[in-house]
C-alpha cells in the first residue's frame, strides 16, 4: 500500500477531486495548509499599502491506496491540477504499512 500526499492549488481542489472519482478512488483526506517553496511567497497591495505574503495557501491531499494505483493517481492528479504556473504543488508517495477499518477491523487492503 502508498500514501499519496499532494500540494495543490485550492481553486483546483474540485477538478482533482472528479479526476479522483473518474479513476475509481472514492476516499481522501483534505486539509487547508499554508507554505511555500520556489516562489518565496508575494507582495499584495492593500489600502494603499504594500506588504509581503509569505505563506501561500494551499490544499493538501492524502490518499492511500494499493501499490497498482499509484500511476493512475499520480496522473489523474498531474492532469487535473497543472496550470503551468508556479506553485502547481508537489506529489510525495510513501510507502503505508497497514491500515485498519475502525468498525470492523478490516486491515490491509480490504480497509482502504
Amino acid at each position: 500500500m502508498k500514501l499519496v500526499v499532494a500540494i495543490i492549488k485550492p481553486f483546483k481542489l474540485d477538478d482533482v477531486r472528479m479526476a479522483l472519482s473518474d479513476i475509481g478512488i472514492n476516499g481522501l483526506t483534505v486539509y487547508e495548509v499554508k507554505g511555500f517553496g520556489r516562489q518565496k511567497g508575494h507582495t499584495e497591495l492593500y489600502r494603499g499599502a504594500e506588504y509581503v505574503v509569505d505563506y501561500i495557501p494551499k490544499m493538501k491531499i492524502e490518499i492511500a491506496i494499493e501499490d497498482e494505483q499509484v500511476d493512475a493517481v499520480v496522473d489523474a492528479i498531474i492532469e487535473s491540477a497543472r496550470t503551468g504556473k508556479i506553485g502547481d504543488g508537489k506529489i510525495f508517495i510513501m510507502p503505508l504499512e497497514n491500515a485498519i477499518r475502525v468498525r470492523t477491523s478490516e486491515s490491509g487492503g480490504s480497509a482502504l
